[in-house]
């Protein structure tokens, strides 16, 4: 890796090619490590929003706001309270990351391979759509016995005193398979969160590019890797909205499925309960986190690639 300065604010164009041949089994190692870099510190980083925003999913009359909530937990809890979950956070969601930028990078190549260069150039926005939504599948078996977890430890009353006793205790009674049964709609918030999440990224990144003088590789990296953030942030707002109320139910899935219950009797419940304007708990709060994690995912994704020598995300002016 190169973290000298000047290697930051030369223009790419004036570098030497990187060590790493792209699209070869490196790129794809590589591109996985960037993945676990840029999603489990993130998502660890605002497990205190996601905490609240959980709490105020399942039960909206809780807390009147975020600090109003920090400050319970904390008087009852400790500072500790709330980072309940962060053990599981960064488990999950380093998993999640080596799968969801790990496969895109792999499927957005071999689906442009598929379709051929003029189809790929011309419909790009259908490869980044189809490349993410593959990913994420996948992403999200890896995902989805620590976020049940984690929304476990934040929500119900049973006390662990780690991850690993959450495990301990959860898979005693209902066995592994007892923590993949919010994967279905784990599945409906993530796959359509990750599919806007790297097509509008890559959208917009273009757009940004698009209005700038300059070729992107006449930019240095540190410029590149601040365009990353800023489109990374947009594509996050978007993300929040389009995934919140599968996100909601996920949440209420994990906190409150009865014993035998289907998925769908479960999803009919609660959602019978709560109504539509249910599934909007904590928008607000989402979005600013979910804004923030995207921008920063995005900023640690491509450094990471610009520090191996690999070309940052997004498509060339």
């Amino acid at each position: 890796m190169v973290f000298t300065p000047s290697y930051w604010i030369q223009s790419a164009a004036e570098k030497k090619p990187a060590g790493i041949k792209l699209y070869s089994p490196e790129y794809y190692a590589a591109c996985t490590i960037g993945g676990i870099a840029a999603c489990g510190p993130t998502h660890a980083l605002v497990t205190p929003l996601d905490l609240v925003k959980c709490k105020r999913q399942v039960d909206p009359k809780l807390y009147t706001g975020n600090v109003q909530a920090w400050r319970s937990i904390i008087a009852s809890q400790g500072l500790g309270g709330i980072f309940t979950g962060f053990g599981a956070t960064i488990i999950g969601y380093s998993a999640q990351g080596a799968g969801k930028y790990g496969f895109y990078e792999l499927f957005k190549k071999q689906y442009s391979d598929l379709v051929g260069e003029e189809f790929a150039s011309k419909y790009n926005t259908l490869v980044y759509l189809a490349a993410s939504a593959s990913a994420e599948v996948i992403a999200d078996v890896l995902l989805c016995p620590w976020e049940s977890l984690k929304v476990r430890t934040q929500t119900s009353n049973t006390a662990y005193s780690s991850v690993f006793d959450a495990w301990k205790k959860v898979t005693a009674v209902e066995g592994v398979a007892g923590l993949y049964k919010g994967l279905a709609p784990l599945w409906c918030r993530q796959v359509p969160y990750t599919m806007v999440k790297f097509a509008s990224f890559e959208k917009t990144v273009q757009a940004i590019y698009s209005y700038l003088p300059k070729a992107k590789e006449d930019y240095s990296l540190l410029a590149q890797t601040g365009v990353s953030f800023l489109g990374g942030y947009i594509a996050g707002v978007f993300c929040a909205v389009v995934s919140h109320p599968a996100d909601v139910m996920v949440s209420k899935i994990n906190a409150e499925k009865q014993a035998g219950e289907s998925m769908g009797a479960a999803v009919g419940r609660i959602y019978g309960k709560i109504g539509f304007s249910g599934l909007w708990n904590g928008l607000p709060t989402r979005i600013v986190m979910i804004g923030t994690l995207t921008g920063l995912q995005w900023l640690l994704y491509d450094s990471f690639k610009a520090a191996v020598g690999l070309p940052t995300t997004g498509s060339k002016k």
